[in-house]
């Protein structure tokens, strides 16, 4: 009779639970949209948003010209987070002098594989950030024009949207930043700001863009804005984590009563909900071993915390501090000597498909980065208090790869990558 009793008094959780979306071919089915552009979006999930204008081949000015006609393509939308992602809404950052609408994403997505922004020609920022590799580059480091190459790997760049400071040491204050720094670097573009917008200003689709979305037209300032809110679309789509720890959760929380859900039929639906969800997006037993290794005796979400799997802090990891002059990182922006040899932690969604890793992509696997935590990384006087020995086992390490390889792989937006203004 108390069992019972507590259990009807544990059901009075559903209020949590119910507030974890479950997918809608295991709960309901899906219902058509009211409307075929709607002001409310879902980031990763809307089919439509990163299409491009509609048509074949190059983007022509009569194309452009119907595009910008539609005032829905103008109104100012309000978006939000897949599953999974969606726990960090509460971090959305887009700031108010540049609100996102279709027709600014699409230049935005127009100029990210464009080019022209570079003085040759052959950079574009997909160059360094390509859809095909994570996001990023399978190169050590990034390569610009002239083959030109940097000291750092190319970061990647979706899930920014939850994410201020930018860059592996934070030197770009927002995406808008971020955005034009690298067409004016020497050894990236290797452009101008004044050059890039003459080139820009010669594309007759580009400046009917520009003059429609933005009031002052074609400036770097508003390169950088629509390249920012087109970024802001990259984000991941659900990964099997995501389902998983549903099904953990619940058990944890009902782990006395579970034999009793017949009795709860709301429950019981809610139970079975999460079972079948996890069940369509299933890990392996030896990835399960490592998500419960990834909070615990590895350590890892000491740092890779949180929805994105990133506490967006700083930190020296080692990396690198063995060498005659080492990257010093974030202490170059601060100047503050805690952070010498301090950088980013980037998320881990999706980290299998964006090899090589760490900032200086010095570690060509998964299974190299995390034999690096397991020894504790390099020893150097500002190494992050954090970084201590794993003592994993083979096995154990295996199951951390694992759950990364696995349990964290979501989908990507689909993207038009080739269609640009003639």
């Amino acid at each position: 009779m108390l069992r019972r009793t507590a259990f009807r008094a544990s059901a009075g959780l559903l209020a949590c639970f119910a507030a974890i979306a479950i997918p809608a071919n295991t709960w309901a089915e899906p219902k058509e949209s009211d409307s075929p552009k709607p002001s409310t979006v879902v980031l990763g999930e809307d089919t439509e948003l990163l299409k491009g204008i509609p048509g074949e081949g190059g983007v022509t000015m009569e194309q452009v010209q119907a595009w910008l006609a539609d005032p829905t393509n103008h109104e100012p939308l309000t978006v939000k987070l897949p599953k999974g992602l969606s726990a960090a809404e509460g971090n959305i950052y887009i700031p108010a002098d540049n609100p996102m609408t279709r027709a600014k994403i699409e230049l935005g997505r127009q100029l990210y594989f464009d080019t022209r922004l570079s003085n040759d020609n052959t950079i574009s920022c997909a160059s360094c950030h390509d859809p095909s590799m994570g996001y990023g580059a399978n190169t050590q480091f990034g390569v610009g024009v002239l083959g030109q190459t940097g000291g750092r790997n190319s970061p990647v760049s979706y899930n920014r949207i939850i994410s201020t400071l930018q860059f592996w040491d934070g030197r770009a204050a927002s995406l808008e930043e971020q955005a034009v720094g690298p067409i004016a670097n020497p050894i990236e573009m290797g452009n101008s700001h004044d050059a890039c917008i003459a080139s820009l200003k010669k594309i007759p689709v580009y400046t009917a863009q520009f003059n429609s979305v933005f009031s002052d037209g074609v400036t770097i300032d508003n390169v950088g804005r629509a390249i920012a809110a087109f970024e802001r679309t990259l984000v991941t789509g659900p990964a099997p984590y995501d389902y998983q720890v549903q099904v953990d959760q619940f058990e944890k929380v009902f782990a006395d009563d579970l034999e009793f859900l017949d009795e709860e039929p709301e429950l019981k639906a809610k139970y079975d909900a999460f079972k079948k969800a996890a069940a369509s997006a299933p890990m392996s037993e030896s990835a399960k071993r490592g998500m419960k290794l990834f909070a615990g005796k590895a350590n890892c979400a000491a740092c890779h915390a949180g929805a994105n799997f990133s506490d967006e802090q700083y930190h020296n990891l080692g990396v690198g501090m063995d060498g005659e002059k080492p990257d010093l990182g974030r202490y170059e922006i601060t100047k503050e000597e805690k952070d010498k040899g301090a950088f980013k932690t980037p998320t881990l969604r999706n980290v299998a498909l964006s090899a090589p890793y760490m900032h200086d992509g010095s570690q060509k696997t998964l299974e190299e980065v995390v034999e690096w935590y397991n020894k504790g990384g390099h020893k150097n006087p500002w190494l992050s208090d954090k970084m201590k020995p794993l003592n994993l086992t083979p096995q154990e390490a295996a199951d951390v790869v694992a759950f990364m390889k696995e349990g964290l792989t979501g989908t990507f937006p689909e993207v038009e990558t080739n269609r640009l203004p003639e």
